[in-house]
């Protein structure tokens, strides 16, 4: 004869202290992803998952223990099978929490992963992979549409004006006492930069968007590459690593510059995206000559990018004064 004994659902009881939660979850859910492309054979990332409900305010806990089972089992299922955007991805995953947990209001999934593109050097054109930060969340709300965010983090190199141009002024002084005359100091200056300190910089991008509105991922790591001195190579011959440094010496940047360049970039890039779509960039630039770091961001909703790449952020300002 066996004995059915019925355990306590302790987490439905009301706690000690009836105070809402914004998240409970789990955190650091390693789960296999595979990214389908057309025609070209899948990318499989390793993921990390954080997965969040609210609380309300007369439940002791969500369940964890028991509910994990649950949990896991929505992730093995929206990974099952290819899927061809991880933001979409995970508002699934989002929206499969909510009817997992009747008593949630609101439910949250974010990803990391890293993400490795090919790329040939500058001058011998060797293949050498590139591993990328890549970053997704969605987030869904009873009885309203799931908002869903992608982003990616670029490693390049930035080089500083500031510092080049006291280094050519140097050299026009010193081109003078040879006796090199005006007009060749003058071509010269302009075909072979300067020296100048090196940093190495990260550019980060993501993108708010609601349901019905793709972005692409790699579009997103063309933006910040396009946006650095230059981007970074695995490893480097020595024709690469003099192209390379010729190259990034002939476009030099403030950390401000990355990111008003890749704002400008992303509304050329991404004209498709509603006014609405929340953008926020940043570039941290690791500084070589100094023990700190240099850092730039910008926040803003598409139409306010929008306005001000399409000069009336400028108007504004004329305004303003």
């Amino acid at each position: 004869m066996i004995i059915s004994i019925r355990l306590p659902d302790v987490q439905a009881t009301s706690p000690d202290v009836m105070v809402n939660l914004n998240r409970v979850g789990v955190t650091d859910v390693k789960k296999l992803v595979e990214v389908a492309r057309k025609d070209k054979r899948p990318i499989v990332l390793i993921s990390k998952f954080d997965i969040f409900v609210d609380l309300p305010s007369n439940r002791k806990g969500a369940n964890l223990s028991r509910n994990f089972e649950a949990m896991n089992e929505v992730l093995e299922e929206a990974t099952a099978s290819p899927v061809y955007m991880i933001e979409d991805l995970c508002g699934e995953i989002a929206k499969k929490l909510l009817d997992r947990h009747e008593y949630a209001q609101r439910s949250e999934t974010r990803m990391k992963s890293e993400y490795v593109v090919r790329r040939r050097t500058p001058a011998t054109k060797q293949q050498c992979q590139e591993v990328i930060d890549i970053f997704a969340e969605a987030s869904a709300e009873r009885g309203k549409g799931i908002k869903k965010m992608i982003g990616a983090e670029v490693v390049g190199m930035t080089t500083c004006p500031c510092a080049q141009e006291m280094m050519t002024e140097q050299a026009i002084e010193e081109l003078r006492k040879i006796g090199v005359d005006e007009a060749k100091i003058k071509e010269f200056i302009s075909r072979f930069p300067m020296a100048t300190h090196n940093q190495r910089g990260r550019g980060i991008i993501s993108i708010e968007t609601s349901e019905g509105y793709d972005v692409s991922l790699d579009d997103i790591i063309e933006v910040i590459e396009k946006s650095l001195s230059s981007p970074i190579f695995e490893f480097l011959k020595r024709s690469d690593e003099q192209v390379l440094v010729y190259n990034a010496h002939k476009n030099p940047k403030f950390v401000e510059d990355c990111v008003r360049e890749m704002a400008k970039n992303v509304v050329g890039k991404f004209s498709h995206l509603p006014d609405e779509a929340i953008v926020t960039i940043k570039q941290i630039n690791e500084e070589s000559i100094h023990r700190h770091n240099a850092f730039a961001e910008r926040v803003a909703k598409m139409c306010e990018l929008r306005d001000e790449i399409n000069g009336g952020g400028n108007k504004r300002m004329i305004l303003a004064d």
